[in-house]
């Protein structure tokens, strides 16, 4: 079985924040701080980085070949 990770996630709920479209999925980011206070770090519409509340995503759990077909997207 491929290694799983959980740096994609989808989203659930956008309780109207204009970057955010639900059902889409998005690029986590890793950030220990914010996950303890219950906040993902996440690369929005506007292609930075910011805080959402956790309950905004379902993380995506992908095979590795997956994960890095979706950060070389990603990156181009």
């Amino acid at each position: 079985m491929e290694n799983v990770r959980g740096r994609f996630g989808i989203c659930i709920c956008n309780d109207d924040c204009d970057d955010l479209e639900l059902l889409k999925v998005y690029q986590i980011l890793p950030d220990d701080t914010a996950s303890q206070k219950g906040y993902v770090r996440v690369v929005d519409g506007s292609a930075e980085d910011y805080l959402y509340p956790q309950s905004f995503f379902v993380v995506l759990e992908l095979p590795q070949a997956a994960e890095q077909r979706l950060l070389s997207i990603v990156k181009s």
